[in-house]
Order: structure tokens, then C-alpha cells, then sequence
């Protein structure tokens, strides 16, 4: 039987297995495949999975270990799912999938990006790709400088001085755990984001289409 599962650390609290069982109704397995060091993890999925789910802060390290990337891939350079495939193993990005369709629906307009790392990089590629006026913010910068957008993609994992005058009509927040910019206008959270970009991932993973309405009351 094929093996899913997905790697990084820490992940002992992720949604991930929830949400990979109700989107295929438990047909298969998804561990969680936690180690401090990405060789020992990489080793492991090589061994005995199919396909993985990456998270921090293996992203990077899963893009350079990967033999073939797809072109949002490398525009993004990081990871967060890796097939194996006949021509050896493939990364994709579904993270910048999601961010790309959020970003159709929000309209398009201005495009502010707080925050550069895995997460912040796919929707600064998704955002630019879709050919958006974009800027970038890094933590230490919203102290300094007043963020104002159409819309605004808040990666960073808290709270930081100066979100509290973020300007904008769209707040997408990457963080689904621990928000902590939940009931501001305009608030897009970030179980959207996790929901996308599982609902694109798990298709590439599998080659069937998941069970959307399952894995959306998975979050309930």
C-alpha cells in the first residue's frame, strides 16, 4: 500500500494527518516523520513513502535534494511536497498554488508580502506571477515603516511591533495554529490557505481528487 506522510520539525501538532484522512476517508497511511536533521528525514521518505508533505524547516533543503522542480518550484526555490516519480523525485509548490488563488479572488490591486520564508517567497512568486504590484516586508521593517495595500500576506509565525497599523482590504495570514490577526476587516484566515493548498497537494500526491467538504469539517 502506498505510504503518504510529511516531514519537518516540529509537526507533532499538525493537522496534516487529519486532513489526509478525511480527504481519502483513511484509505491510506500519513505519518508524521519528524527529525531534527533533513538527511535522516529524506532518508525515510526515500525508504518507504510514495510522496511527502514538507514544512519548516526542510523546505529548502527538500527543493535542492529533489531531481526534477516544477516551474512554480523554482520560481519559489522551496518545497513543500515531493513525489517519486519514473524520472526520480519531483517537488512542487502548492503553497503558491493556493496564494495564487486567493489572490484571483481578492481581485487583484496592490500586494504587500510580510515576511520571506518559505511561505512569504510563494506568495511573493504567486503574486508576481499573476503580475501584481508587489512589495516585501521583513519583520524588522513594520516598526519602521507603515504597511498599505490592496492586500496584505502576513507570513510570520506572531506578533510583531507595528502590525497593528497594517492598512488594507484583504489580510490573508499564513499562521492556521496561532493567528493573531484574526477579526480584522477584511480577514482571510489561514485554514483557507492550509485547505487550498492540501486540496492541490493531495491531488498531485495521490492522482485522485480529495474529498474537499470532508477535509473542510476536518478543521471543525
Amino acid at each position: 500500500m502506498d505510504r503518504f506522510g510529511l516531514i519537518g520539525n516540529p509537526i507533532r501538532h499538525s493537522l496534516s494527518p487529519r486532513l489526509f484522512g478525511a480527504a481519502f476517508g483513511s484509505r491510506y497511511p500519513y505519518d508524521l516523520i519528524e527529525e531534527t536533521v533533513f538527511g535522516e528525514a529524506w532518508k525515510r521518505f526515500v525508504e518507504g513513502y510514495r510522496a511527502i508533505n514538507v514544512t519548516a524547516p526542510f523546505k529548502q533543503d527538500a527543493f535542492e535534494a529533489a531531481d526534477w522542480k516544477s516551474p512554480e518550484c523554482e520560481r519559489c526555490r522551496a518545497t513543500n511536497l515531493c513525489l517519486k516519480t519514473p524520472r526520480g523525485v519531483a517537488a512542487y509548490n502548492s503553497d503558491y498554488l493556493a496564494v495564487k488563488a486567493i489572490l484571483e479572488e481578492c481581485g487583484g490591486g496592490r500586494v504587500a508580502v510580510i515576511g520571506l520564508g518559505g511561505a512569504g517567497k510563494a506568495a511573493l512568486a504567486a503574486a508576481e506571477d499573476l503580475g501584481l504590484e508587489t512589495s516585501v516586508f521583513r519583520h524588522a521593517e513594520l516598526a519602521e515603516r507603515q504597511v498599505k495595500a490592496d492586500t496584505v500576506i502576513y507570513t510570520l509565525p506572531r506578533a510583531v511591533e507595528g502590525m497593528e497599523r497594517i492598512e488594507c482590504t484583504h489580510l490573508l495570514e499564513a499562521n492556521y495554529k496561532d493567528p493573531c490577526l484574526s477579526g480584522r476587516k477584511g480577514y482571510i484566515p489561514g485554514t483557507r490557505w492550509h485547505l487550498l493548498q492540501a486540496v492541490f497537494g493531495y491531488s498531485i500526491m495521490t492522482g485522485e481528487k480529495p474529498d474537499v467538504e470532508a477535509m473542510r469539517k476536518a478543521y471543525l
